[in-house]
């Protein structure tokens, strides 16, 4: 049998490895089907997903708009911080005038956690003072002096006190309380809509299965995900992993399309993006 060769992009970090655990390690048949995987940071993959270089690619969700012409939504592999999210840190508690003045290290311009921050300031970012850091550089350039305010996202989240860094706002949380408890919409797995339907579908179940093989052998697929830990004990990539591997990961439900639609819907209105495209999921089938 000829086998087709789908690229994977993802991020080197443990949750994504978690998730793509069963995959990576064939635990989870894919006759005819090879998985060529692709690890790179999200803002590398949002701007390779602009360009549709990649057959399946986690994205960031403040990026779907962008690519939503070409790539349709797998329905597992969300991120959503629920009541938690991407934190910005300092030497000290600022509070948002502060942090208006300041310089803020960012993961990517096209990460969903600095168009949450953008909500959250009240302005786009033409109008605020930063610098583009990768993702694990961002205690470097607090401590070096280049930012005095940084925005975490991976596992930053849980490891920014060894620094000495306070939370300045959890944008997880503001989202929560502002939102109706909507969980905040970071990030979701896509599929090229070059690929025809039948495909899409057989590629759904595949990473749908390959999530829940994670769930239900967490230890094994825990010790497979700290290689991509930077530094995590078992205990912290353990609550790490569930903060990103959850019900939620597995199926968006109702409410977990409806925060996409607000999250995007509320960016649009306030000008932080140019459209609001609808929301394209591809179905499982049988």
């Amino acid at each position: 049998m000829q086998e087709t060769v789908l690229t994977l992009g993802h991020s080197p970090d443990a949750d994504d490895a978690f998730m793509f655990y069963a995959l990576a390690e064939g635990r989870v048949h894919t006759p005819g089907l090879r998985f060529e995987h692709v690890l790179q940071d999200i803002q590398t993959l949002n701007e390779r997903a602009l360009r549709g270089e990649l057959d399946i690619t986690a994205i960031s969700f403040a990026a779907y708009p962008a690519v939503a012409a070409h790539y349709a939504l797998l329905p597992s592999g969300a991120s959503m911080g629920d009541g938690y999210g991407p934190l910005v840190v300092a030497h000290r508690r600022l509070g948002r005038e502060e942090l208006l003045r300041c310089k803020i290290a960012v993961p990517g311009l096209l990460t969903s956690a600095f168009l949450a921050l953008q909500l959250w300031l009240e302005r786009p970012a033409c109008e605020l003072d930063y610098i583009v850091v990768p993702f694990d550089r961002i205690f470097d350039a607090l401590a070096e002096g280049r930012a005095e305010a940084g925005l975490l996202i991976h596992e930053g989240q849980l490891t920014y006190g060894r620094s000495g860094l306070e939370v300045c706002v959890d944008l997880g949380r503001w989202w929560a309380e502002t939102q109706d408890g909507l969980p905040l919409p970071l990030g979701g797995n896509v599929i090229h809509k070059r690929h025809p339907d039948p495909l899409r579908s057989r590629v759904a179940r595949i990473l749908t299965a390959s999530i829940r093989y994670a769930l239900d052998h967490r230890p094994e697929a825990l010790a497979h995900a700290l290689r991509y830990g930077r530094g995590l004990d078992p205990e912290l990539a353990d609550r790490f992993v569930g903060m990103y591997v959850n019900h939620w990961t597995l199926d968006y439900g109702p409410k977990g399309r409806e925060a996409i639609r607000r999250f995007l819907g509320l960016a649009h209105q306030r000008g932080l993006l140019a459209s609001q495209p609808q929301l394209e999921f591809v179905e499982l089938g049988s």
